[in-house]
């Protein structure tokens, strides 16, 4: 439902005035959950003299994957409690509220609290991230011209934010205190929260109350369900931190990492096999699960960003610039500046190959995001050997890995999201981009027991694992890529305006 008051006001660069509500509480959430998360895996592999928790490697990357796949997964009941109970706007306000006292618990200098923070902090992503996204939508009527140029401001929006969060969290946390650095995160938030509660008068009534309301009667039961839920949690959280009961991030992770996928696999069967669909619907399911496929295998080589990759530019990358240290989580950084860099390239690279009536299919388009991606790995080989010699090595080497990061990403990200629109059964729509995102979970949880291999003490070991990542990752993309070729007579029905989606690129979908 869009709304009804301020949809065609010109008050933003001219688009809604709703949008600069939405860009400014998007920019300092994102500030606040890029600057939080990529401090997670140096606090927790920090040793107890440097005020760390000096977790395992392969523990703290286990919870790094577990915590950003929880994210992604708690989306699906964010956006269906905005839909039948509160509508987006309230979702999204009480969202901020528990990711602010998420940072907040994490900003108490005491170890007992962390994952009560990360909790916290993955409830109210859930809760805000994907009703915030939607709401831009909301904002234009159906044909408005200015959607797709909305939705790539509010992208820039997100990507301005992850480099404050870097750039702020990582030196207060790196250069002050750790529980200092998640201090500055929630004092991001706070912003957000005030922006967003001073100018929410701009939204006028879109997605105010939910669009398809339970029934009362419905509406008490499911916050009675809710509440047994987070009393699990709590009890089952609190069983932990007495010792009651003891967790094995990496065990519990696989597990995780199992039932995901199981759950993935199952409801996309039954879709295909139960939803009564025709021939060309199967066909075009077909084309979209291996979309799927290259979105699971992306993510997880990507997401590495914040493990393993946060922790060679910690402990084997020269970061000194004359006498001051650079904080290695500013290396990361780079990805969202080379994504507002080269976002207007592909945007005019997916329109000028239509023109010339070239239309790759959506798997070969994102079998050639994956190569990409995994080409960054073999720049990291290379990196590696010279830091298994002993040597520090320049920074060049983890900027040119997340340059061909950000080119996958943009060749992936958007395509997939836009192979979904066109690619499922009409009928099915909603569920299957809940399904869709999955492959996020999913990728990211495999991502963090990847980077679990990764031990700073055997660095001798780091050539053959960044290796061993960039080959078999190659190796799914050129499969993908050879039976993309069969895929693109699938999708034959579904090209039509492709490449006007493709437009927005430089999301972010973190």
């Amino acid at each position: 439902m869009s709304s009804n008051t301020h949809q065609n006001g010109g008050g933003f660069f001219g688009h809604p005035k709703g949008l600069s509500t939405l860009f400014f509480t998007e920019m300092w959430e994102r500030m606040s959950y890029y600057g939080m998360r990529a401090l997670l895996v140096l606090f927790m592999t920090a040793s107890l003299q440097e005020e760390g928790l000096a977790f395992t490697v392969a523990a703290a990357t286990a919870i790094y994957g577990l915590y950003t796949g929880a994210v992604y997964f708690l989306g699906l009941p964010g956006g269906w409690i905005a839909d039948r109970l509160l509508g987006g706007q309230r979702t999204i306000w009480y969202g901020g509220i528990i990711i602010m006292c998420g940072h907040i618990v994490l900003a108490i200098p005491t170890d007992s609290s962390f994952f009560i923070g990360l909790i916290l902090v993955a409830c109210g992503t859930g809760l805000l991230k994907p009703n915030i996204s939607a709401l831009v939508g909301h904002l234009y009527q159906p044909d408005d011209v200015r959607r797709d140029s909305g939705y790539a401001l509010y992208y820039m929006g997100i990507n301005i934010g992850s480099i404050l969060g870097y750039a702020i969290c990582g030196y207060f946390g790196e250069n002050v205190g750790w529980h200092w650095g998640f201090g500055a995160a929630a004092v991001g938030m706070a912003i957000g929260l005030i922006q967003y509660r001073r100018t929410i008068g701009n939204l006028g009534d879109a997605s105010l109350a939910p669009e398809n309301p339970l029934a009362p009667e419905k509406a008490k039961l499911a916050w009675r369900i809710i509440g047994v839920i987070a009393v699990g949690v709590a009890l089952i959280t609190g069983l932990a931190m007495n010792g009651t009961i003891v967790i094995n991030p990496t065990v519990m992770a696989q597990y995780v990492a199992v039932a995901f996928t199981l759950t993935f696999l199952a409801y996309f069967g039954f879709i295909y096999f139960g939803g009564k669909l025709s021939g060309s619907e199967k066909k075009k399911m077909w084309a979209l699960f291996l979309v799927c496929v290259a979105s699971t295998f992306f993510w997880s080589g990507f997401e590495q960003a914040g493990s393993s990759l946060n922790l060679f530019g910690r402990d084997y990358t020269d970061r000194l610039i004359g006498s001051f240290e650079m904080p290695a989580s500013w290396l990361q950084s780079f990805n969202s500046i080379f994504i507002i860099t080269l976002s207007p390239f592909f945007a005019a690279l997916w329109i000028n190959l239509g023109k010339r009536m070239i239309t790759p299919s959506y798997g070969l388009k994102c079998a050639i995001g994956l190569i990409i991606m995994a080409s960054g790995f073999l720049v990291m080989f290379f990196a590696a050997q010279y830091a298994a010699d002993g040597l520090k090595v320049a920074p060049y080497w983890l900027v040119t890995t997340y340059f061909l990061h950000t080119v996958g990403e943009l060749c992936l990200s958007p395509v997939a999201l836009s192979a979904v629109s066109k690619l499922s059964p009409r009928r099915f729509a909603g569920q299957m981009m809940g399904v869709f995102v999955l492959t996020y979970s999913i990728g990211n949880i495999f991502s963090g027991l990847l980077a679990g291999h990764f031990d700073p003490s055997n660095v001798a070991e780091m050539p053959d694992l960044y290796l061993q990542i960039s080959l078999f990752t190659i190796g799914v993309g050129i499969i993908l890529a050879l039976i993309s070729l069969k895929s693109k007579y699938w999708e034959s029905d579904a090209n039509e305006g492709q490449q006007a989606t493709e437009s927005q690129v430089g999301t972010k979908t973190a």
